[in-house]
């Protein structure tokens, strides 16, 4: 598997850091706890989308775009992450943002993330939700393509075979990083979305024979949904490596009972998530995506299913940008749903 055959530009800040969690680790009295710091990638406060995108940007940029074209929900951090990337290759960046959860506050839709992708020059334009975005996306593109524009597209969430390719790279790298300190993983967790992030660790953990169980927090869809959306990517990234036939369904695993109310809607566990990880270790979590995959890990501890003496791993996809569009729900504000 030599992903130096792929194109690829090397802007992340890699590695990032395998860091124990000794504070929480303590606190919940459970397994030992560590973190992989993926929110210390790089470009605009970093995050998960940065491995992606050193791989899709590298496509673009190979075949001449002069303007890529993205879409997410409102606080996407994926959004965020393609503007900055864009920033730096001076190419112009355009973003259809989803209207996902109906929130009024001009913080969540004016602040944060959507904050940062004017600053890094893009240009935004909201849909409603529920609508089909990558459908939405292409039309825009299709238009712009009409006027001569040489459109480069990026699913939601920078999640097909090509950015998946930057989490095959993550878990090469995790599991270097795992032997060289002697530390057995008996569980690696993260949050799950768009799936990209999943499936590419899923190929890469299969291709090094690493036997390290991987779980994701699911964030917005059904558990069939999810698992089903994971497969299909891990296999199409798997062939395109030219390793088909690595990935069985037994090796894709999310539980989507942490997700709430829906997508970017906050229940009580995730706030507690998110305080307990800032003020036991510093690390900042966001409400979307790695705040519901740490109240998933900590209620799994809590309940046993974590057990003391095991080593977990919380790969942190970044986010913390978000939390200026969510600042009501640190302020006593009825937006946050009350725990199930």
């Amino acid at each position: 598997m030599h992903l130096a055959r792929f194109p690829r530009l090397f802007l992340a800040h890699l590695p990032t850091p395998l860091e124990p969690m000794e504070r929480l680790s303590r606190e919940l009295g459970g397994p030992e706890i560590w973190i992989k710091r993926d929110d210390c990638t790089g470009l605009s406060t970093g995050g998960n989308k940065t491995r992606k995108l050193e791989f899709l940007m590298a496509e673009a940029e190979k075949m001449g775009a002069d303007i890529v074209m993205t879409q997410g929900a409102t606080q996407s951090n994926h959004a965020r992450q393609t503007a900055a990337f864009a920033s730096k290759l001076g190419i112009k960046c355009h973003i259809l943002l989803e209207d996902r959860t109906g929130s009024n506050d001009p913080n969540y839709n004016y602040n944060g993330n959507v904050l940062l992708d004017h600053l890094h020059g893009a240009t935004t334009e909201i849909r409603a939700g529920g609508l089909d975005m990558n459908a939405e996306l292409e039309a825009v593109a299709d238009t712009a393509r009409n006027g001569g524009a040489k459109v480069y597209t990026i699913p939601g969430g920078g999640s097909n075979p090509t950015g998946a390719l930057g989490y095959v790279n993550c878990a090469l790298e995790l599991v270097g990083q795992a032997n060289d300190r002697g530390l057995v993983i008996d569980h690696l967790v993260t949050a799950t979305g768009s799936a990209g992030t999943q499936a590419g660790l899923i190929v890469g953990l299969k291709a090094l024979n690493a036997n390290i169980p991987l779980l994701g927090f699911g964030v917005r869809a059904p558990k069939d949904k999810q698992e089903d959306s994971v497969f299909k990517l891990a296999r199409a990234t798997a062939d395109k490596l030219g390793i088909s036939g690595i990935v069985d369904r037994a090796d894709v695993a999310a539980d989507c009972n942490y997700v709430g109310q829906g997508y970017g809607i906050a229940r009580s566990d995730t706030i507690e998530a998110i305080r307990m990880f800032a003020e036991l270790e510093g690390v900042l979590l966001d409400p979307v995506y790695s705040g519901k995959g740490a109240a998933g890990l900590i209620d799994y501890v809590r309940k046993g299913r974590f057990k003391k003496g095991e080593r977990v791993v919380f790969l942190h996809t970044g986010g913390a940008a978000a939390l200026f569009g969510y600042d009501r729900l640190f302020s006593g504000s009825p937006m946050a749903e009350a725990a199930e």
